[in-house]
């Protein structure tokens, strides 16, 4: 195929050329005069199974031809006959034995690192040693390096990196990395000895790992054999190579590696030739990046170079320049962007690192039914198989929570068999149940009881309780028992009640997910014991490393790729977004056993390599016909730092001769903003009018006709909550995820007191306050299941309770008898009316008056406002002198008393003979009783930014308190 004999043979291709595409013509060219075998002889050499896939695909497109062999540089590893090494270990495999080894270590050695962090560890010192591995460092550099400044740190580390020094001393099997480098050496030692005759091309890598630059050296300077470089920069001139040496300097730089292979083969940059004699797409726009992508410093490169750039509106014609005020509108011009090229019948693509970006772009195209073909596809752990048993295992909690359990029970997955309906309507009865008298944390009786309701709940309940409480064991145990037992109880749960096939592993992500956990349990034996917290670290990184894809109902243009992807495929309109500085190019990853000084003298690889990789990415895919330049202005609140490339590509454009009025900034920023005005015209809200300030007037006959004590502030304040409340039936129902709230706590210390009171009298206020304190502490500790929120609340027990004990014992020597949690009614024939109530406390006096207490942990209403508004306490007054609490009958009251039990106790006595109470609630009942009269939302609230639970409804923001409210008649 080749007929000149050069030492080294390396071509190269421009950036922006599909690679697969531009490789197969270029064997096209030259083996289209040869016989049909040669063709059969190739042999290519490629790095992705997505590369390998897609050169197939171009050839068997036609004509009809020989295939040439093409083969992925890592099944060298798993060729048998290149070295007598062991076939390799699974990743999976070797992982969880090098874990076991980290969690002796740390068992022990005290204090070396937390139990917690042993698999985030093993995670970490696999990737070291499979590193070490591909670029033929051992143990032994790592313990020699010149450490000046020695710390505890690094003899930390090296107890670390000790533990896998057997699998360089060939006492274990390799794993991937070791016998991909044992067998690419014996392959190049067996070309040395006896050099093969046919083509041998490696194809699309950039050596930037040691195993594969070794390959490239050795294919490069074989008879036929030749390196084709993806995105190699002809632009870019010697000199400027030259300063590449250095990789302290230069590793961030894309062509680096390029440099790095070069001057391993001795060949100087003019030496590598275009692999095909066809133009670059956008070849103005090459040199543009080229310049701009100049290694630091670059300023003297931009003067002498820059006036020479020529055809700069063609370099800049086909780029659109985006800047989003955020993400979420970023994504939405990607989308609107995608959607017309579909309607075009054009290919777009979409590249970026960023997966929350991507996700925004596939929910905003599902508003037009458009789903991308997404190369990454979705991580198991976000799939419903893959969430469903996370849910499972959250069961494992010392304590459940009614979010949990009703999280795991409205799975789509869960009860998937027979009776899926019936499961929902008793799932949704238990959430109400829940929400409004559930405790905060479940228990199987909490369950029984509320099935106790309905004969029906009962088989459902205990269904639950069989698969859901105490299921799992304590202590460590195999990892396979622990993955056996999981897997059972999501099929149970997954089955139903009935016990019926249920759909966990149907469809393609089930299939997917039942993979990954098969080889979890086929691998599990190298982990050895392991705990529930060990197990759950192990799950949630398997089901985040695994990939599921459906390919049934994808566009066929509409396609995201991650960097890696971008590099085989092309399209007519490429985006590059998410260009964020930390994003794209992300920053070097914490290395918990090396610093970049000690991977320099180790002859590892520099932090910066993957910013070059990344580098190289993105000056290929910027060298397409139509590009997209995207990023946003902010993200979570915060503002971005544009990626470097894009600083340095504007910082040279502003620097050179402007156009008229604008320059070429301008112009591809203008084309973004077009953009963006299009999507601020496809979310502008339509015009619709505000609501005004409601007061609604039902029917007399749908009013109510009995309202609490506790209901008449509300009547005064707000009377819209009432409407909604005592007309609609609409109830406030509670977070599903209980708190420790002011009302809890208030309940708590109501029945406290009321509780403390029946086990007077006492011998002394010592004795009383060791009693009240006593009870607290036991009921606190039964009924309060937050320990934080425990000790606050008792504590506010332990300030009050030696005033309270002192003010009692006051109460107590003028009482004869005291009723707490009374209940008590009055009707008002004349309008229909029945008042009702309960009353904290009623003391019966020794002169046969009583006194009406009402305990408040929170600041009792001044007279003011209970004259005006807070008439609980005084309406209750009223209800004991017409004898409407039981059993007591009418009472002269002496007094009536807010007990005031916050941070500081006191009493506040109600203003009862300032005015005339009966008689102005009367009115106020009568005036409700007018078919004229209408519940006014926010009528008088204490505060202007108090909340309602009905301001929602009454649409409360699109109007106003200062606005007259509107009256609205409604006829049910």
């Amino acid at each position: 195929m080749f007929d000149d004999r050069p030492k080294f043979r390396v071509f190269g291709t421009y950036s922006g050329q599909a690679f697969p595409d531009t490789l197969l013509d270029g064997l096209t060219t030259r083996l289209q005069e040869g016989p049909p075998e040669h063709w059969a002889r190739v042999e290519v050499y490629v790095n992705t199974q997505r590369m390998q896939r897609r050169l197939a695909e171009l050839f068997l497109q036609g004509p009809a031809r020989l295939m040439p062999r093409f083969t992925l540089v890592t099944d060298l590893a798993h060729d048998p006959l290149l070295t007598d090494l062991p076939m390799p270990v699974p990743t999976l495999k070797r992982r969880l034995e090098i874990a076991q080894l980290v969690r002796l270590l740390i068992q022990r050695v005290e204090g070396l690192a937390p139990a917690s962090a042993i698999f985030d560890l093993a995670n970490s010192l696999a990737s070291l040693m499979d590193e070490m591995q591909g670029e033929g460092i051992a143990p032994a550099v790592i313990e020699s390096l010149d450490i000046s400044d020695f710390s505890g740190h690094w003899e930390r580390a090296l107890q670390f990196i000790a533990i896998v020094q057997r699998y360089f001393e060939g006492g274990e099997a390799p794993d991937q990395e070791a016998r991909q480098r044992a067998s690419v050496l014996a392959l190049t030692l067996r070309w040395q000895e006896n050099p093969p005759d046919h083509p041998i091309l490696l194809a699309g890598s950039t050596g930037s790992r040691g195993t594969t630059f070794h390959l490239m050296k050795a294919v490069a300077g074989l008879p036929q054999g030749a390196v084709i470089l993806p995105g190699f920069d002809f632009d870019m001139p010697c000199r400027v190579w030259a300063e590449l040496s250095d990789p302290k300097t230069s590793e961030d730089h894309p062509q680096y590696r390029f440099s790095r292979l070069l001057n391993a083969l001795d060949l100087t940059p003019d030496q590598v030739i275009p692999w095909t004699e066809a133009a670059p797409q956008a070849a103005a726009r090459n040199r543009l990046v080229s310049l701009a992508l100049r290694p630091a410093p670059v300023t003297h490169h931009w003067r002498q170079e820059g006036p020479y750039l020529t055809e700069l509106d063609r370099a800049t014609q086909d780029i659109t320049w985006l800047e989003a005020p955020n993400q979420r509108v970023e994504a939405k011009a990607i989308a609107l962007q995608l959607r017309h090229a579909a309607g075009l019948g054009q290919t777009a693509a979409v590249i970026t690192p960023d997966r929350n970006l991507t996700r925004r772009i596939a929910t905003a195209l599902a508003a037009w039914d458009i789903t991308p073909d997404d190369s990454a596809g979705i991580p198991l752990s976000l799939t419903a198989p893959g969430r469903f048993l996370l849910h499972v295992l959250d069961l494992a909690q010392p304590q459940l929570t009614s979010e949990t359990l009703l999280v795991l029970l409205k799975h789509p997955l869960t009860h998937s068999g027979e009776g899926r309906g019936q499961h929902l309507r008793n799932a949704r009865e238990l959430e109400l149940y829940l929400r409004r008298r559930g405790p905060a944390f479940l228990t199987p009786q909490t369950l029984l009881k509320w099935a106790e309701a309905q004969d029906h709940y009962r088989p459902w309940v205990d269904w639950i309780n069989a698969n859901i409480f105490d299921q799992w064991p304590e202590g460590s145990q195999p990892l396979e028992d622990w993955i056996a037992h999981h897997r059972k109880l999501a099929e149970q749960l997954s089955a139903g009640l009935f016990g019926q096939d249920g759909e966990l592993w149907e469809q393609a992500p089930g299939r997917d997910t039942k993979t990954e956990i098969e080889n979890l349990i086929k691998y599990a034996p190298a982990a050895g014991d392991v705990e529930l917290i060990d197990y759950s670290a192990i799950l949630r990184g398997v089901l985040n490393a695994g990939q599921t894809r459906d390919q049934n109902h994808v566009h066929s243009n509409i396609r995201i790729w991650g960097t890696l992807e971008a590099r085989v495929q092309s399209a007519d309109l490429v985006i590059l977004a998410g260009l964020n500085d930390g994003t794209w190019p992300e920053p070097p990853a914490p290395d918990p056993w090396l610093n970049r000084s000690l991977r320099l003298q180790a002859g590892l690889l520099l932090p910066e390599r993957r910013i070059g990789l990344s580098a190289h990415d993105f000056q290929q895919a910027i060298g397409a016909k139509t590009v997209w330049l995207t990023r946003s202005l902010r993200s979570d609140d915060a503002e971005t730092v544009p990626s470097r490339w894009l600083n340095r590509i504007e910082n040279l454009l502003n620097g050179l001769e402007k156009l008229g009025d604008d320059s070429w900034m301008d112009r591809m920023r203008a084309r973004g903003k077009d953009w963006l005005g299009k999507v601020e015209a496809l979310e502008e809200p339509q015009d619709t009018p505000l609501s005004t300030r409601p007061s609604v007037a039902p029917p007399v006959a749908c009013r109510p006709e009995s309202l609490a004590v506790t209901d008449i502030k509300h009547l005064i304040r707000d009377p819209y909550a009432i409407y909604a409340k005592r007309i609609l039936n609409l109830k406030r129902l509670d977070p599903l995820n209980k708190s420790p709230d002011a009302p809890l706590r208030g309940t708590l210390i109501h029945d406290l007191l009321e509780a403390f009171l029946q086990t007077g009298p006492w011998a002394s206020a010592e004795a009383a306050k060791a009693t009240l304190l006593a009870m607290a502490e036991e009921r606190f500790q039964t009924t309060v299941p937050w320990p934080a929120a425990r000790r606050l609340w008792l504590a506010r027990v332990v300030r009050f309770a030696d005033w309270f004990v002192t003010q009692e014992l006051v109460r107590q020597a003028s009482t004869i008898m005291t009723k707490t949690e009374i209940k008590g009614e009055i009707n008002l024939p004349e309008l229909n009316f029945t008042l009702n109530g309960t009353a904290d406390r009623i003391d019966i006096l020794k002169d046969g008056t009583a006194h009406i207490y009402d305990y408040k942990t929170g600041k009792p209403p001044t007279p003011a406002q209970q004259l005006h508004f807070d008439k609980q306490l005084l309406l209750e007054v009223e209800i004991l002198r017409r004898g409407g609490f039981l059993g007591l009958g009418p009472l002269k009251v002496a007094g009536a008393t807010y007990i005031g039990l916050d941070n500081s106790p006191c009493e506040l006595s109600a203003p009862m003979d300032e005015a005339d109470v009966w008689s102005d609630f009367s009115k106020l009942i009568r005036a409700y009783q007018s078919a004229e009269q209408g519940y006014t939302a926010r009528r008088a609230m204490l505060k202007a930014d108090a909340s309602s639970d009905y301001d929602h409804l009454a649409r409360y923001g699109e109007w106003t308190t200062n606005q007259r409210a509107t009256v609205i008649k409604v006829s049910k």
